[in-house]
Protein backbone atom coordinates (compact mmCIF):
# COMPACT_ATOMS: atom_id res chain seq x y z
CA UNK A 1 0.00 0.00 0.00
CA UNK A 2 1.27 3.47 -0.89
CA UNK A 3 0.77 5.68 2.15
CA UNK A 4 0.49 9.20 0.79
CA UNK A 5 1.82 12.19 2.64
CA UNK A 6 -0.32 13.12 5.62
CA UNK A 7 0.17 16.53 7.22
CA UNK A 8 -1.54 17.20 10.53
CA UNK A 9 -1.97 20.70 12.00
CA UNK A 10 1.37 21.91 13.34
CA UNK A 11 1.72 21.20 17.06
CA UNK A 12 1.53 24.54 18.82
CA UNK A 13 1.94 23.67 22.47
CA UNK A 14 -1.81 23.09 22.87
CA UNK A 15 -3.07 20.04 24.71
CA UNK A 16 -6.68 18.95 24.39
CA UNK A 17 -8.42 17.58 27.50
CA UNK A 18 -9.77 14.09 26.87
CA UNK A 19 -11.06 13.03 30.29
CA UNK A 20 -11.59 13.82 33.94
CA UNK A 21 -10.29 10.95 36.08
CA UNK A 22 -10.15 9.98 39.74
CA UNK A 23 -7.90 11.52 42.39
CA UNK A 24 -7.39 12.79 45.93
CA UNK A 25 -6.40 16.09 47.53
CA UNK A 26 -4.33 18.96 46.14
CA UNK A 27 -0.56 19.08 45.58
CA UNK A 28 1.80 19.27 48.53
CA UNK A 29 4.84 21.05 47.20
CA UNK A 30 7.28 23.14 49.19
CA UNK A 31 5.69 26.57 49.89
CA UNK A 32 2.70 25.56 47.75
CA UNK A 33 4.94 25.06 44.72
CA UNK A 34 3.55 23.47 41.58
CA UNK A 35 4.94 19.93 41.78
CA UNK A 36 5.89 18.16 38.55
CA UNK A 37 6.68 14.46 38.39
CA UNK A 38 8.93 12.89 35.77
CA UNK A 39 11.03 9.77 35.26
CA UNK A 40 13.96 11.76 33.87
CA UNK A 41 17.26 10.87 35.49
CA UNK A 42 20.19 13.21 36.15
CA UNK A 43 23.45 11.96 37.60
CA UNK A 44 27.12 12.83 37.45
CA UNK A 45 29.23 10.40 35.43
CA UNK A 46 32.70 10.44 33.93
CA UNK A 47 31.26 11.07 30.47
CA UNK A 48 28.66 13.59 31.71
CA UNK A 49 30.09 15.42 34.74
CA UNK A 50 27.68 18.37 34.48
CA UNK A 51 24.15 17.36 33.41
CA UNK A 52 22.92 20.99 33.48
CA UNK A 53 25.87 22.58 31.68
CA UNK A 54 24.50 24.03 28.39
CA UNK A 55 27.67 22.96 26.58
CA UNK A 56 26.93 19.32 27.44
CA UNK A 57 23.19 18.89 27.98
CA UNK A 58 21.39 17.47 24.96
CA UNK A 59 18.20 15.69 25.94
CA UNK A 60 14.64 16.83 26.56
CA UNK A 61 14.77 16.31 30.33
CA UNK A 62 17.84 18.47 30.89
CA UNK A 63 16.59 21.09 28.44
CA UNK A 64 13.39 21.39 30.46
CA UNK A 65 15.54 22.56 33.38
CA UNK A 66 17.76 24.78 31.24
CA UNK A 67 14.84 26.56 29.54
CA UNK A 68 13.64 27.59 33.00
CA UNK A 69 16.98 28.77 34.38
CA UNK A 70 18.87 30.25 31.42
CA UNK A 71 18.00 32.82 28.82
CA UNK A 72 18.70 32.57 25.14
CA UNK A 73 18.59 35.49 22.75
CA UNK A 74 15.36 34.09 21.33
CA UNK A 75 12.95 31.41 22.56
CA UNK A 76 9.92 29.58 21.27
CA UNK A 77 6.67 31.37 22.11
CA UNK A 78 3.82 30.08 24.24
CA UNK A 79 2.48 28.47 21.08
CA UNK A 80 3.67 28.44 17.49
CA UNK A 81 7.01 27.85 15.85
CA UNK A 82 8.50 31.30 15.13
CA UNK A 83 11.02 32.36 17.83
CA UNK A 84 10.39 35.52 19.83
CA UNK A 85 12.80 37.81 21.68
CA UNK A 86 14.00 36.68 25.12
CA UNK A 87 17.32 38.12 26.31
CA UNK A 88 17.35 40.04 23.05
CA UNK A 89 15.24 43.11 22.45
CA UNK A 90 15.30 42.37 18.75
CA UNK A 91 17.12 40.13 16.27
CA UNK A 92 17.26 40.30 12.47
CA UNK A 93 19.26 39.00 9.55
CA UNK A 94 21.56 41.80 8.42
CA UNK A 95 21.70 40.66 4.80
CA UNK A 96 19.55 39.01 2.15
CA UNK A 97 21.63 35.83 2.09
CA UNK A 98 20.92 34.81 5.71
CA UNK A 99 24.64 34.88 6.54
CA UNK A 100 24.75 37.65 9.16
CA UNK A 101 22.46 37.75 12.19
CA UNK A 102 22.28 40.76 14.51
CA UNK A 103 20.78 40.98 18.00
CA UNK A 104 20.35 43.84 20.46
CA UNK A 105 20.09 42.84 24.13
CA UNK A 106 17.49 44.12 26.55
CA UNK A 107 18.70 46.74 29.00
CA UNK A 108 19.59 45.83 32.57
CA UNK A 109 19.96 42.07 32.19
CA UNK A 110 21.47 40.30 35.22
CA UNK A 111 22.52 36.77 36.11
CA UNK A 112 21.14 35.06 39.19
CA UNK A 113 24.36 35.92 41.08
CA UNK A 114 23.89 39.64 40.42
CA UNK A 115 26.50 39.97 37.65
CA UNK A 116 25.53 42.06 34.64
CA UNK A 117 24.76 40.17 31.44
CA UNK A 118 26.37 41.77 28.39
CA UNK A 119 27.08 40.95 24.77
CA UNK A 120 30.47 39.61 25.87
CA UNK A 121 28.71 36.92 27.90
CA UNK A 122 26.75 35.89 24.79
CA UNK A 123 29.96 35.62 22.78
CA UNK A 124 31.66 33.78 25.65
CA UNK A 125 28.82 31.25 25.86
CA UNK A 126 28.84 30.45 22.13
CA UNK A 127 32.65 30.33 21.89
CA UNK A 128 32.79 28.17 25.02
CA UNK A 129 30.39 25.53 23.67
CA UNK A 130 32.33 25.36 20.40
CA UNK A 131 35.70 25.18 22.19
CA UNK A 132 34.63 22.41 24.54
CA UNK A 133 33.00 20.60 21.60
CA UNK A 134 31.47 17.97 23.87
CA UNK A 135 30.90 14.87 21.74
CA UNK A 136 27.49 14.10 23.23
CA UNK A 137 26.41 17.72 23.41
CA UNK A 138 24.45 20.15 21.21
CA UNK A 139 27.45 21.85 19.57
CA UNK A 140 26.34 20.73 16.10
CA UNK A 141 23.62 23.39 16.32
CA UNK A 142 26.35 26.04 16.49
CA UNK A 143 28.85 24.63 14.00
CA UNK A 144 27.81 26.97 11.19
CA UNK A 145 28.97 30.02 13.15
CA UNK A 146 32.19 31.49 11.73
CA UNK A 147 32.59 34.33 14.22
CA UNK A 148 30.74 36.23 16.94
CA UNK A 149 31.32 39.98 17.23
CA UNK A 150 30.29 42.40 19.98
CA UNK A 151 30.27 45.97 18.64
CA UNK A 152 28.91 47.24 21.98
CA UNK A 153 27.74 45.96 25.37
CA UNK A 154 24.28 45.29 23.96
CA UNK A 155 25.02 44.29 20.36
CA UNK A 156 25.90 40.81 19.10
CA UNK A 157 26.65 39.93 15.48
CA UNK A 158 26.86 36.35 14.22
CA UNK A 159 28.74 35.71 10.99
CA UNK A 160 27.73 32.37 9.48
CA UNK A 161 29.86 30.11 7.30
CA UNK A 162 26.94 29.42 4.95
CA UNK A 163 23.41 30.85 4.65
CA UNK A 164 21.01 29.40 7.22
CA UNK A 165 17.40 30.52 7.56
CA UNK A 166 17.01 28.16 10.54
CA UNK A 167 19.65 29.97 12.61
CA UNK A 168 17.10 31.96 14.70
CA UNK A 169 15.56 28.67 15.80
CA UNK A 170 18.95 27.19 16.66
CA UNK A 171 19.92 30.02 19.00
CA UNK A 172 16.51 29.68 20.66
CA UNK A 173 17.69 26.31 22.04
CA UNK A 174 19.72 25.74 25.23
CA UNK A 175 22.72 25.06 22.99
CA UNK A 176 22.97 28.87 22.94
CA UNK A 177 22.06 29.42 26.60
CA UNK A 178 23.83 32.48 28.01
CA UNK A 179 26.16 31.66 30.92
CA UNK A 180 28.09 34.00 33.19
CA UNK A 181 31.64 34.37 31.88
CA UNK A 182 32.86 34.88 35.46
CA UNK A 183 31.30 31.64 36.74
CA UNK A 184 32.08 29.14 33.98
CA UNK A 185 35.40 27.97 32.58
CA UNK A 186 35.93 28.90 28.96
CA UNK A 187 37.40 25.55 27.94
CA UNK A 188 36.02 22.81 30.20
CA UNK A 189 32.70 21.57 31.51
CA UNK A 190 31.44 22.49 34.94
CA UNK A 191 30.95 19.88 37.66
CA UNK A 192 27.76 19.13 39.52
CA UNK A 193 24.27 20.52 39.07
CA UNK A 194 24.59 24.29 39.49
CA UNK A 195 23.21 26.82 37.03
CA UNK A 196 24.10 30.51 36.87
CA UNK A 197 21.70 31.99 34.36
CA UNK A 198 19.20 34.80 33.90
CA UNK A 199 16.06 32.79 33.18
CA UNK A 200 12.63 33.08 34.80
CA UNK A 201 13.69 30.75 37.65
CA UNK A 202 16.71 30.04 39.81
CA UNK A 203 17.64 26.44 40.65
CA UNK A 204 18.45 24.45 43.76
CA UNK A 205 18.71 20.66 43.80
CA UNK A 206 18.39 17.86 46.32
CA UNK A 207 20.75 15.00 45.58
CA UNK A 208 21.28 11.43 46.67
CA UNK A 209 24.16 9.18 45.60
CA UNK A 210 25.24 11.63 42.90
CA UNK A 211 21.75 11.79 41.42
CA UNK A 212 19.19 14.59 41.49
CA UNK A 213 15.99 13.51 43.26
CA UNK A 214 14.34 16.94 43.46
CA UNK A 215 14.84 20.27 41.71
CA UNK A 216 13.46 23.50 43.14
CA UNK A 217 12.73 26.34 40.75
CA UNK A 218 12.14 29.72 42.39
CA UNK A 219 10.84 32.76 40.53
CA UNK A 220 13.74 35.01 39.56
CA UNK A 221 12.93 38.61 40.60
CA UNK A 222 15.63 39.95 38.25
CA UNK A 223 14.39 38.19 35.12
CA UNK A 224 13.76 40.50 32.18
CA UNK A 225 12.01 38.76 29.32
CA UNK A 226 8.64 37.89 27.80
CA UNK A 227 7.67 35.14 30.27
CA UNK A 228 5.20 35.98 33.02
CA UNK A 229 5.27 33.08 35.51
CA UNK A 230 1.89 32.08 36.89
CA UNK A 231 3.52 30.69 40.04
CA UNK A 232 6.24 31.65 42.49
CA UNK A 233 7.93 28.26 42.56
CA UNK A 234 8.02 24.84 40.92
CA UNK A 235 9.29 21.59 42.36
CA UNK A 236 10.38 18.78 40.06
CA UNK A 237 10.47 15.26 41.52
CA UNK A 238 12.27 12.46 39.71
CA UNK A 239 10.82 8.96 39.99
CA UNK A 240 12.35 5.57 39.24
CA UNK A 241 9.25 4.37 37.42
CA UNK A 242 5.93 5.57 36.04
CA UNK A 243 3.78 3.55 38.44
CA UNK A 244 5.15 5.27 41.54
CA UNK A 245 4.75 8.60 39.74
CA UNK A 246 1.09 7.85 38.94
CA UNK A 247 0.49 6.86 42.57
CA UNK A 248 1.98 10.19 43.68
CA UNK A 249 -0.31 12.06 41.30
CA UNK A 250 -3.47 10.34 42.53
CA UNK A 251 -2.51 10.85 46.18
CA UNK A 252 -1.88 14.54 45.60
CA UNK A 253 1.87 14.45 46.19
CA UNK A 254 2.46 15.90 42.73
CA UNK A 255 0.28 18.12 40.54
CA UNK A 256 1.28 17.10 37.03
CA UNK A 257 3.23 14.42 35.18
CA UNK A 258 4.16 13.95 31.53
CA UNK A 259 7.36 11.90 31.22
CA UNK A 260 7.05 9.06 30.77
CA UNK A 261 3.53 7.64 30.94
CA UNK A 262 3.08 3.99 30.04
CA UNK A 263 0.40 3.07 27.48
CA UNK A 264 -1.58 1.17 30.11
CA UNK A 265 -1.49 4.23 32.37
CA UNK A 266 -2.84 6.39 29.57
CA UNK A 267 -5.62 3.87 28.92
CA UNK A 268 -6.39 3.73 32.65
CA UNK A 269 -6.58 7.50 32.98
CA UNK A 270 -8.63 7.79 29.82
CA UNK A 271 -11.13 5.19 30.94
CA UNK A 272 -11.42 6.17 34.61
CA UNK A 273 -14.52 7.72 36.15
CA UNK A 274 -14.85 10.46 38.73
CA UNK A 275 -13.00 13.73 39.20
CA UNK A 276 -9.58 14.86 40.30
CA UNK A 277 -7.12 14.32 37.43
CA UNK A 278 -7.36 15.35 33.78
CA UNK A 279 -5.55 13.61 30.95
CA UNK A 280 -4.53 15.96 28.14
CA UNK A 281 -3.60 14.66 24.69
CA UNK A 282 -2.21 16.31 21.57
CA UNK A 283 -0.27 15.39 18.42
CA UNK A 284 3.45 15.11 19.10
CA UNK A 285 6.72 15.27 17.22
CA UNK A 286 8.70 12.77 19.29
CA UNK A 287 10.09 10.02 17.08
CA UNK A 288 11.68 6.64 17.78
CA UNK A 289 14.12 4.98 15.40
CA UNK A 290 16.91 2.47 14.95
CA UNK A 291 20.34 3.92 14.20
CA UNK A 292 23.03 1.98 12.35
CA UNK A 293 26.80 2.11 12.52
CA UNK A 294 27.12 1.65 8.77
CA UNK A 295 30.80 0.71 9.14
CA UNK A 296 30.04 -2.24 11.42
CA UNK A 297 30.52 -5.49 9.55
CA UNK A 298 27.09 -6.85 10.48
CA UNK A 299 25.14 -4.00 8.87
CA UNK A 300 27.68 -2.46 6.48
CA UNK A 301 25.93 -4.07 3.52
CA UNK A 302 22.98 -1.87 2.60
CA UNK A 303 20.86 -4.91 1.73
CA UNK A 304 20.87 -6.02 5.39
CA UNK A 305 19.44 -2.68 6.49
CA UNK A 306 16.94 -2.69 3.64
CA UNK A 307 15.80 -6.20 4.53
CA UNK A 308 15.17 -5.07 8.11
CA UNK A 309 13.08 -2.18 6.76
CA UNK A 310 11.15 -4.68 4.65
CA UNK A 311 10.40 -7.02 7.58
CA UNK A 312 9.59 -4.73 10.54
CA UNK A 313 5.87 -4.28 11.17
CA UNK A 314 5.32 -0.83 12.68
CA UNK A 315 1.54 -1.22 12.81
CA UNK A 316 1.90 -4.24 15.09
CA UNK A 317 4.53 -2.47 17.19
CA UNK A 318 2.39 0.60 17.90
CA UNK A 319 -0.82 -1.38 18.34
CA UNK A 320 0.43 -4.14 20.62
CA UNK A 321 3.32 -2.52 22.52
CA UNK A 322 2.15 1.08 22.68
CA UNK A 323 -1.63 0.61 22.67
CA UNK A 324 -1.97 3.22 19.89
CA UNK A 325 -0.44 5.97 22.04
CA UNK A 326 1.98 6.34 19.13
CA UNK A 327 1.63 6.12 15.35
CA UNK A 328 3.70 4.17 12.81
CA UNK A 329 6.42 6.37 11.31
CA UNK A 330 7.62 5.88 7.75
CA UNK A 331 10.11 8.73 7.50
CA UNK A 332 12.47 10.79 9.63
CA UNK A 333 10.27 13.88 9.22
CA UNK A 334 7.08 13.19 11.20
CA UNK A 335 3.53 14.11 10.30
CA UNK A 336 2.66 17.67 11.23
CA UNK A 337 6.00 18.99 9.94
CA UNK A 338 6.34 20.63 6.52
CA UNK A 339 7.85 18.30 3.93
CA UNK A 340 6.78 15.04 5.56
CA UNK A 341 6.23 12.10 3.25
CA UNK A 342 6.05 8.37 3.90
CA UNK A 343 9.20 7.43 1.99
CA UNK A 344 9.77 4.07 3.72
CA UNK A 345 6.20 2.95 3.06
CA UNK A 346 6.39 4.12 -0.55
CA UNK A 347 9.56 2.09 -1.10
CA UNK A 348 8.89 -1.08 0.90
CA UNK A 349 5.09 -1.26 1.17
CA UNK A 350 3.68 -3.73 3.68
CA UNK A 351 6.04 -6.01 5.68
CA UNK A 352 7.01 -8.91 3.41
CA UNK A 353 9.47 -11.67 4.25
CA UNK A 354 9.84 -12.90 0.67
CA UNK A 355 10.75 -9.43 -0.58
CA UNK A 356 13.30 -9.14 2.23
CA UNK A 357 14.76 -12.53 1.31
CA UNK A 358 15.08 -11.40 -2.31
CA UNK A 359 16.90 -8.23 -1.19
CA UNK A 360 19.45 -10.29 0.75
CA UNK A 361 19.83 -12.88 -2.00
CA UNK A 362 20.41 -10.16 -4.59
CA UNK A 363 23.32 -8.83 -2.52
CA UNK A 364 24.77 -12.29 -1.92
CA UNK A 365 23.88 -12.26 1.78
CA UNK A 366 22.78 -15.52 3.40
CA UNK A 367 19.92 -16.01 5.81
CA UNK A 368 20.09 -15.80 9.61
CA UNK A 369 22.17 -12.61 9.58
CA UNK A 370 23.58 -12.25 13.12
CA UNK A 371 22.69 -8.92 14.76
CA UNK A 372 22.80 -7.35 18.22
CA UNK A 373 20.12 -4.73 18.90
CA UNK A 374 21.07 -2.41 21.77
CA UNK A 375 18.61 -0.27 23.71
CA UNK A 376 18.79 1.92 26.81
CA UNK A 377 17.03 0.56 29.87
CA UNK A 378 16.33 3.81 31.74
CA UNK A 379 15.74 6.74 29.40
CA UNK A 380 12.89 6.32 26.92
CA UNK A 381 10.31 4.74 29.19
CA UNK A 382 9.63 1.30 30.54
CA UNK A 383 8.08 0.02 27.31
CA UNK A 384 11.41 0.19 25.49
CA UNK A 385 12.43 -3.34 26.45
CA UNK A 386 9.04 -4.70 25.45
CA UNK A 387 9.20 -3.04 22.03
CA UNK A 388 12.70 -4.38 21.39
CA UNK A 389 11.57 -7.89 22.22
CA UNK A 390 8.85 -7.40 19.61
CA UNK A 391 11.43 -6.25 17.05
CA UNK A 392 13.56 -9.29 17.89
CA UNK A 393 10.55 -11.58 17.44
CA UNK A 394 9.63 -10.01 14.09
CA UNK A 395 13.15 -10.21 12.69
CA UNK A 396 13.91 -13.71 13.97
CA UNK A 397 10.47 -14.90 12.97
CA UNK A 398 11.29 -14.08 9.36
CA UNK A 399 14.06 -16.67 9.41
CA UNK A 400 16.40 -14.08 7.87
CA UNK A 401 18.03 -12.78 11.05
CA UNK A 402 19.50 -14.09 14.28
CA UNK A 403 18.95 -11.16 16.65
CA UNK A 404 20.16 -10.86 20.22
CA UNK A 405 19.25 -7.97 22.55
CA UNK A 406 21.44 -5.87 24.81
CA UNK A 407 20.12 -3.41 27.41
CA UNK A 408 22.43 -0.64 28.66
CA UNK A 409 21.95 2.20 31.16
CA UNK A 410 21.71 5.63 29.56
CA UNK A 411 24.81 6.97 31.32
CA UNK A 412 26.87 4.43 29.37
CA UNK A 413 24.62 3.98 26.35
CA UNK A 414 24.83 7.48 24.87
CA UNK A 415 28.63 7.91 24.92
CA UNK A 416 29.24 4.35 23.73
CA UNK A 417 26.76 4.78 20.86
CA UNK A 418 28.50 7.99 19.80
CA UNK A 419 31.81 6.09 19.71
CA UNK A 420 30.35 3.55 17.28
CA UNK A 421 30.30 0.65 19.74
CA UNK A 422 26.84 -0.59 18.71
CA UNK A 423 25.91 -1.92 15.28
CA UNK A 424 22.18 -1.23 15.68
CA UNK A 425 20.70 0.75 18.55
CA UNK A 426 17.44 2.38 19.52
CA UNK A 427 17.14 6.14 19.92
CA UNK A 428 14.39 8.66 20.52
CA UNK A 429 14.26 12.27 19.34
CA UNK A 430 12.40 15.34 20.46
CA UNK A 431 13.07 18.16 18.00
CA UNK A 432 15.49 20.89 19.01
CA UNK A 433 13.21 23.19 17.05
CA UNK A 434 10.05 22.50 15.02
CA UNK A 435 11.44 22.50 11.47
CA UNK A 436 12.08 19.67 8.97
CA UNK A 437 15.78 20.59 9.02
CA UNK A 438 15.95 19.29 12.59
CA UNK A 439 14.74 15.86 11.54
CA UNK A 440 17.31 15.49 8.76
CA UNK A 441 20.56 17.33 9.52
CA UNK A 442 21.06 15.88 13.05
CA UNK A 443 20.92 12.34 11.64
CA UNK A 444 22.50 12.48 8.19
CA UNK A 445 24.08 15.95 8.01
CA UNK A 446 27.79 16.70 7.95
CA UNK A 447 28.18 17.15 11.71
CA UNK A 448 25.37 14.85 12.81
CA UNK A 449 24.98 14.25 16.53
CA UNK A 450 24.91 10.47 16.06
CA UNK A 451 28.51 10.52 14.89
CA UNK A 452 27.34 8.35 12.03
CA UNK A 453 29.91 7.34 9.39
CA UNK A 454 27.13 7.51 6.77
CA UNK A 455 27.74 10.46 4.43
CA UNK A 456 25.58 11.19 1.41
CA UNK A 457 27.03 14.00 -0.75
CA UNK A 458 23.64 14.86 -2.27
CA UNK A 459 22.10 15.47 1.15
CA UNK A 460 25.13 17.17 2.71
CA UNK A 461 26.31 19.35 -0.19
CA UNK A 462 23.08 20.08 -2.01
CA UNK A 463 19.76 19.43 -0.28
CA UNK A 464 20.48 20.76 3.23
CA UNK A 465 22.33 23.91 2.03
CA UNK A 466 19.62 24.65 -0.55
CA UNK A 467 16.88 24.25 2.05
CA UNK A 468 18.55 26.78 4.36
CA UNK A 469 18.41 29.54 1.75
CA UNK A 470 14.65 29.82 2.13
CA UNK A 471 13.16 31.92 4.92
CA UNK A 472 9.76 30.58 3.88
CA UNK A 473 10.10 27.11 5.33
CA UNK A 474 7.21 25.58 3.37
CA UNK A 475 9.18 26.37 0.21
CA UNK A 476 12.05 24.23 1.51
CA UNK A 477 9.85 21.13 1.79
CA UNK A 478 10.87 19.72 -1.59
CA UNK A 479 14.50 19.44 -0.54
CA UNK A 480 13.58 17.44 2.56
CA UNK A 481 11.29 15.17 0.55
CA UNK A 482 14.24 14.24 -1.67
CA UNK A 483 16.39 13.64 1.42
CA UNK A 484 13.73 11.35 2.91
CA UNK A 485 13.68 9.24 -0.26
CA UNK A 486 17.48 8.86 -0.15
CA UNK A 487 17.35 7.83 3.52
CA UNK A 488 14.64 5.25 2.75
CA UNK A 489 16.89 3.73 0.09
CA UNK A 490 20.16 3.77 2.05
CA UNK A 491 18.64 3.13 5.53
CA UNK A 492 21.30 4.71 7.76
CA UNK A 493 18.42 5.07 10.22
CA UNK A 494 15.11 3.22 10.40
CA UNK A 495 12.08 5.20 11.72
CA UNK A 496 9.70 3.23 13.95
CA UNK A 497 7.01 5.40 15.53
CA UNK A 498 5.84 8.94 16.25
CA UNK A 499 4.53 9.65 19.74
CA UNK A 500 1.54 11.59 20.93
CA UNK A 501 1.87 14.04 23.81
CA UNK A 502 0.20 13.31 27.13
CA UNK A 503 0.00 15.29 30.34
CA UNK A 504 -1.88 14.15 33.44
CA UNK A 505 -2.74 17.03 35.75
CA UNK A 506 -4.72 17.49 38.95
CA UNK A 507 -7.82 19.63 39.06
CA UNK A 508 -7.36 23.25 40.14
CA UNK A 509 -4.01 23.42 38.34
CA UNK A 510 -4.35 25.98 35.56
CA UNK A 511 -2.38 26.45 32.35
CA UNK A 512 -1.80 22.74 31.72
CA UNK A 513 -2.96 23.13 28.11
CA UNK A 514 0.16 25.27 27.60
CA UNK A 515 2.47 22.95 29.55
CA UNK A 516 4.37 21.85 26.42
CA UNK A 517 5.54 23.97 23.50
CA UNK A 518 5.97 23.09 19.83
CA UNK A 519 9.16 21.13 20.61
CA UNK A 520 7.52 19.19 23.48
CA UNK A 521 9.54 21.19 26.02
CA UNK A 522 8.07 21.87 29.42
CA UNK A 523 6.81 25.40 30.15
CA UNK A 524 6.38 25.31 33.96
CA UNK A 525 5.81 29.06 34.14
CA UNK A 526 2.38 28.53 32.57
CA UNK A 527 1.15 26.48 35.54
CA UNK A 528 -0.80 27.99 38.40
CA UNK A 529 -3.55 27.24 40.89
CA UNK A 530 -7.18 28.22 40.43
CA UNK A 531 -10.37 26.98 38.85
Amino acid sequence: MNRKTLVLPTVAGLLAPVLVACGGSGGAGKDNAIVIGTTDRFEETTDAPAPFDPAAAYDIGAWNVLHSTFQTLLRLPRSGTAPVADAAEKCTFGDRNNEQFRCTLRQGLKFSNGHALTAEDVKFSIDRARTINFENGPVSLLNNIAEVETPSEREVVFHLKTPDATFPQKIATPAAAIVDSESYSKDKLDNGFKTVGSGPYTLKTEQKDGRVVKAFLSKNPDYKGPIKPQNDSVEMRFYDDSKSMEKALKSGEIDIMNRALLPEQISRLRAANGKGVRLLESPGQEISYLAFNTEDSSVKTKAVRQAMAQVIDRQSLTRDDYDRTSEPLYSLVPTGVAGHQNSFSNKYGEPNVEKARAILRGAGVGSAVPLVLTYTTDHYGENTEKSFKTLQKQLNGSGLFDVKLQGVKWADFRPEAAKGKYAVYGMGWFPDFPDPDNFVAPFVGKDNFLGSPYKNPKIINDLIPQSRLSSQRDAAARFFQQAQDIVADDVPVLPLWQGKQYVAVREKVTGAEWALNASSELQPWELGRGV
